[in-house]
């Protein structure tokens, strides 16, 4: 259920998600408000889970990460128990960053980054296709990085 923003609420979100790293001072200044009154704010968006955490943003590719595939993943049997220990055994790739359930012909979409596409490769025959249950796999390869943020769209929040 979504909550109700007020623009100072969604002024301190924008900043936020632009730089993690801005004090409670920074932002204030920034919205022209005290630091206190700043701080609860922020405190309070804390506390009803909208900041979920604060993160670094990596570069993928100068850390040698050069593979983007968008990996859809179907089941053999789409039981309860089998989505639940899909579900828990893909999270323990570090090579998937993302994992989403699916509507449609294919259980899942996952995201998945590599150092190369024989990294890729391995990956994708000697751990997801050894999970069981797993139906079929098709990798569709990013070839250009068009836009990549993750900035939530706030302003249509208002």
């Amino acid at each position: 259920m979504a909550t109700e923003f007020n623009p100072t609420d969604i002024r301190i979100l924008e900043l936020l998600q632009n730089d993690a790293t801005l004090t409670t001072q920074q932002i204030a200044e920034q919205i022209n408000m005290s630091q206190s009154p700043c701080w609860r704010r922020i405190n309070h968006l804390q506390e009803a889970g909208i900041i979920q955490k604060r993160a670094a943003l990596l570069n993928r590719e100068k850390l040698g990460m050069e593979v983007i595939a968008f990996t859809t993943v179907t089941l053999t049997a789409q039981g309860r128990g089998n989505l639940e220990q899909f579900e828990h055994e893909i999270q323990q790739f570090p090579e998937v960053i993302e994992c989403y359930t699916m509507a449609g012909i294919w259980d899942y979409m996952l995201k998945v980054v590599a150092k190369n596409i024989r990294h890729y490769e391995v990956f994708v025959r000697e751990q997801l296709t050894n999970l069981e249950h797993i139906g079929e796999v098709h990798s569709h390869l990013a070839v250009t990085e068009i836009k990549n943020t993750t900035e939530l769209p706030l302003h249509t929040q208002l």
